[in-house]
C-alpha cells in the first residue's frame, strides 16, 4: 500500500476495556498508512473519587498513589500493543470528568485528532445515560474516530 498521509499527533484515550484496546488495534493498522510515523499520546481518565471523609482517612499522597497505579494497570493492555507494533507512545494519567479532561487533553498536545473505542451501545441508551464518546464529541473541536 502506498503511504501518501503525513505524520499525525493523536490522542487515544483508553479505559482499559476491550473496547479500548480493539481501538488501540484498529489506530495500529491505520498507523501503517502515514509516511510519518503518528505521535502517540495515551490518556487514561480516572474519575475522582469524593474528597470529603475518604482523604481525612487516607491522606493526599496515597490518594495520588493510587490514582498512578490505577492508571498504569488500565493503561498496560494498550501500552503493550503499541510497543508490540513497534509505535513510541507518550502516557498521561488524569483524574476528572472523562470526556471533558480529554478535550483539554487534545487541545493541549495540539492532537489532530481524537481515537478512541465506544462500548456501542447504541443511540437510546447513550441518550439516557450519557456516554463519554458522545461527549467527547460534543465537545471537541477537532476529528473524533469512534471504534466500535
Amino acid at each position: 500500500m502506498l503511504n501518501v498521509l503525513t505524520a499525525l499527533n493523536v490522542l487515544i484515550p483508553v479505559d482499559g476495556s476491550v473496547y479500548s484496546d480493539h481501538a488501540v488495534g484498529q489506530f495500529i493498522h491505520y498507523a501503517a498508512l502515514f509516511r510519518e510515523t503518528p505521535k502517540i499520546h495515551l490518556l487514561h481518565v480516572h474519575a475522582p473519587i469524593p474528597i470529603g471523609r475518604v482523604q481525612q482517612h487516607i491522606g493526599h499522597e496515597a490518594l495520588a498513589t493510587y490514582y498512578r497505579e490505577e492508571g498504569d494497570a488500565l493503561l498496560a493492555s494498550a501500552e503493550a500493543l503499541l510497543k508490540a507494533a513497534g509505535l513510541d507512545f507518550s502516557r498521561h494519567i488524569h483524574v476528572g470528568p472523562a470526556a471533558e479532561i480529554i478535550v483539554k487533553q487534545a487541545n493541549e498536545l495540539a492532537c489532530d485528532m481524537i481515537f478512541m473505542g465506544t462500548h456501542g451501545r447504541g443511540a437510546l441508551p447513550a441518550a439516557l445515560l450519557g456516554s463519554v464518546a458522545s461527549k467527547v464529541l460534543h465537545l471537541a473541536d477537532r476529528p473524533v474516530t469512534l471504534v466500535k
